[in-house]
């Protein structure tokens, strides 16, 4: 399987830029009312495209030998990413108000970030370490 490594990192880099992509025209239809957050596929394509960025970070979590609650930036990953899911449910589904919704989209987005510059740098604080 290591020898998959490579095309497996770069089906999960590519898989996070689709995912954070479409996460980001939701909210931006959200903001605006659009009726296309209402659209089968605008339904359907986040959750493949999470899946296949799901499995392939097990795979590499696999390949790499580096496991939540074993190696800090995994877990920093992994809680970062349970955060990220929470923010984004409250943005594009269950917050009550708009401002709510906008807060907690520009909130993902952040957490969103954050979880880049740990599995770049491989540090829990990528800023300050």
């Amino acid at each position: 399987m290591a020898e998959y490594y490579t095309l497996i990192k770069h089906v999960h880099q590519g898989s996070a830029i689709l995912s954070v992509a479409l996460f980001m025209l939701r909210g931006i239809w959200m903001m605006a009312g659009s009726g296309m957050l209402q659209r089968t596929w605008v339904r359907i394509v986040p959750h493949v495209i999470d899946t296949v960025l799901l499995v392939s970070a097990l795979l590499l979590a696999w390949i790499l030998a580096q496991y939540p609650f074993v190696h800090g930036w995994v877990t920093a990953k992994v809680v970062g990413l349970v955060i990220y899911i929470a923010l984004g449910m409250i943005a594009l589904k269950r917050g009550r108000t708009m401002g709510i919704r906008v807060v907690a989209w520009i909130g993902a987005l952040m957490v969103f970030a954050y979880i880049m510059l740990v599995a770049v740098t491989k540090e829990i604080l990528p800023l300050i370490g």
